[in-house]
């Protein structure tokens, strides 16, 4: 396996992307680290029930 390409990743600039609390980013952008919020939530908030009959009327865009 080369791992050469994956070892340029780490000297290079990175940016996290959280899809998690916002809590994490800030904390990382008080580093000094590139950020970026990704503000998602599940499909009907989570609710299964509801996400199978969004499924059957075609989804959701």
């Amino acid at each position: 396996m080369n791992t050469e390409k994956i070892m340029k990743l780490f000297h290079g600039s990175m940016t996290v992307v959280n899809i998690g609390p916002k809590l994490f980013a800030t904390a990382l952008q008080e580093q000094n680290c590139p950020t970026v919020q990704v503000d998602w939530q599940p499909v009907a908030g989570g609710d299964e029930q509801m996400r199978k009959i969004l499924a059957l009327l075609g989804g959701v865009d």
